[in-house]
């Protein structure tokens, strides 16, 4: 093809609002045929979607363990230079960049710069909220990152309307003054004032700006290269933010979002491809270093449910909305600033995340991800699953196996499927209630299920090798003869 027709075939794309081929997902889990078949569908519903609903750019990726197995954007991230969103587009992302406070939070955490239990007054001594009751608790770290911390979710002021944010040294006087809602502990109550200070307190404990710490210690390793915590007007990839759809009028493009106070809270931008290093990184265990910039145990502990509303359908973990869903755990943060709508939605166990950034402020980023868990989901689980392990016993367990008794209480050694197996007869349900055993060394095997489950069981010789008896914590039963 010759330069001009190469550039001719361009053009014809962009004017017809066919959006570019994103890259080659991975062929290893991406061109199995059940994936490739949920991923047509989703890619025709999301491109249908977007159309009828005259978004002017939606991009999505979806990610499974380290690999964005697939990305691609819909529309325009800017409709008057019909320039194509892709999955390189950045998107101010909104209320996500709280995510990112938490992850430097719990850094400092781990260097042990602080404790997730320190009052916030020790790093901030300017701030003077005065309590409702005299003998509420101090507002903690953990409070904030939780939304816990009775915090108003705005200070006073209109600078949702006018685009005039406070600076920090303007927020807190007039948060003084307002007090908190009510005590810390008492309810949830979301905030962006309150994850604003969560960024003052890394600031306090690292020495360095908030923007310095995020881009040196997360953005950095993560290889996250088209992330700015404080974007600009001139920011190449970044898309324009536009109004809702209105009947017979053309989208209104929205003022530039600068967050001034609350940029620890709502100020990044960023692309789904460096949203996906993010994602791979909650699957990621063990020790801290490099890429990996939290442990995995730490991770963990963020993803956990450190509230639970009382509907117990969801609750927040350290910085992550937790919910429960088709009995899986998501963990989860949406973003909203004038002209942008995004989210992020990940089910660690399943090593699955789905990242969508739109811009517009009828976005409505949740329709696309709902879409891709019910149909890629399944597909990834269906396509990734171990095949079911051929039940292989060892032939020396047989000499365990027998009844065992105590005075009247009777249990039975058994293999089964497999595995070395205790199952009381008068349970109601005995296969039920049955407990495997995993095989620790020599006699001495661990309870793979049930009330004791991770308890060892150890099984006692006589001096002609005869098992006699087994032991738990607690208790003994003796082999009957």
């Amino acid at each position: 093809m010759t330069r001009a027709r190469f550039a001719l075939a361009i053009l014809i794309l962009v004017l017809c609002r066919i959006p570019l081929p994103a890259a080659e997902p991975p062929a290893a889990l991406a061109g199995k045929p059940e994936v490739a078949a949920a991923l047509e569908v989703f890619d025709t519903w999301a491109d249908w979607t977007a159309r009828q609903r005259d978004q002017p750019g939606v991009s999505i990726g979806i990610v499974y363990d380290q690999e964005l197995i697939w990305a691609k954007g819909y529309g325009f991230a800017n409709l008057a230079k019909k320039i194509p969103a892709t999955p390189a587009t950045a998107y101010r992302i909104a209320s996500i960049s709280k995510t990112f406070t938490a992850h430097a939070l719990l850094q400092l955490r781990d260097a042990g710069k602080l404790q997730l239990d320190d009052p916030i007054t020790k790093w901030i001594p300017e701030l003077k909220l005065s309590k409702i009751d005299p003998q509420s608790p101090a507002i903690t770290i953990r409070h904030l990152l939780t939304h816990t911390a009775g915090i108003p979710r705005e200070v006073d002021g209109t600078y949702w309307n006018d685009m005039n944010f406070p600076s920090r040294e303007a927020m807190l006087p007039v948060l003084a003054r307002m007090g908190v809602v009510w005590e810390p502990d008492k309810e949830w109550k979301y905030s962006n004032v309150a994850l604003s200070l969560a960024g003052y307190i890394v600031e306090a404990a690292s020495g360095e700006p908030y923007a310095e710490y995020v881009a040196r210690h997360i953005l950095a390793p993560l290889g996250m290269s088209g992330t700015r915590v404080i974007p600009s007007t001139d920011m190449p990839t970044l898309a324009v933010g536009y109004g809702r759809r209105m009947a017979g009028k053309p989208r209104r493009i929205e003022p530039f979002f600068n967050g001034a106070y609350m940029v620890p809270a709502s100020n990044l931008a960023s692309t789904v491809e460096d949203l996906a290093k993010y994602a791979s990184l909650q699957f990621r265990s063990g020790p801290a270093g490099g890429a990996q910039i939290l442990k995995g145990s730490t991770l963990a502990e963020m993803q956990r449910a450190h509230w639970v509303k009382p509907d117990w359908k969801s609750g927040w973990g350290l910085g992550w909305g937790v919910t429960r869903k088709d009995d899986k755990t998501r963990i989860s943060h949406g973003g909203s600033v004038p002209g942008h709508r995004t989210t992020i939605s990940m089910v660690p166990a399943d090593k699955f995340g789905v990242i969508v950034l739109t811009n517009s402020e009828d976005g409505r980023p949740s329709l696309y991800v709902d879409q891709a868990y019910a149909i890629v989901a399944p597909a990834i689980a269906k396509a990734t699953a171990a095949p079911p392990p051929t039940p292989q016993g060892d032939p020396a367990w047989q000499k365990y196996v027998g009844v065992y008794t105590f005075e009247d209480e009777e249990i039975h050694v058994a293999v089964l499927d497999g595995r070395l197996t205790i199952f009381d007869p008068s349970e109601d349900d005995p296969w039920k209630e049955r407990i495997p055993l995993e095989p620790v060394s020599g006699h001495v095997f661990r309870m793979a299920d049930g009330f004791a489950e991770g308890e060892l069981v150890t099984f006692i010789l006589d001096a002609s090798g005869k098992v006699t008896r087994y032991e738990a914590p607690g208790y003994y039963m003796s082999r009957r003869p």
